[in-house]
C-alpha cells in the first residue's frame, strides 16, 4: 500500500464580500503509520481556526469515495448558501473556476 499515490491537496473557498461570506474547505489525503490511508478534513471562515474531521480507510478506493463524496456535497454549495466553492490554485494562492 505504501507505493500508492495519494491524490494532491484540494483547497476550496467561496467568497462573496457583500454578504460576508468568507468560507474555506480543504482535503489531504496521507498514510499513517499503519499504512492506513488517512483523510483529513478542515473547514472554516477564512483566516480562523476551523474545524477538522479525520477519517481512515485500508483501501485507496474506499478514501477516493469519502473524498468524491465530500467535493459532491461542496459542489450544491451554490444552492445551500449561494456562493460557488472555487479551487485555490497552491502555487499562487489564487482561486480558479471549479
Amino acid at each position: 500500500m505504501k507505493g500508492a499515490i495519494l491524490p494532491d491537496p484540494i483547497e476550496l473557498v467561496a467568497l462573496d464580500p457583500a454578504r460576508n461570506i468568507r468560507r474555506r474547505y480543504s482535503i489531504v489525503a496521507r498514510f499513517d503509520l499503519f499504512g492506513m490511508i488517512v483523510v483529513e478534513t478542515r473547514w472554516g471562515r477564512v483566516g480562523a481556526r476551523g474545524q477538522a474531521q479525520h477519517h481512515a480507510f485500508d483501501d485507496h478506493a474506499a478514501a477516493d469515495r469519502h473524498i468524491a463524496a465530500t467535493l459532491r456535497r461542496r459542489g450544491t454549495a451554490e444552492n445551500r448558501i449561494g456562493v460557488v466553492y472555487k479551487t485555490m490554485t497552491p502555487a499562487s494562492g489564487s482561486a480558479e473556476a471549479g
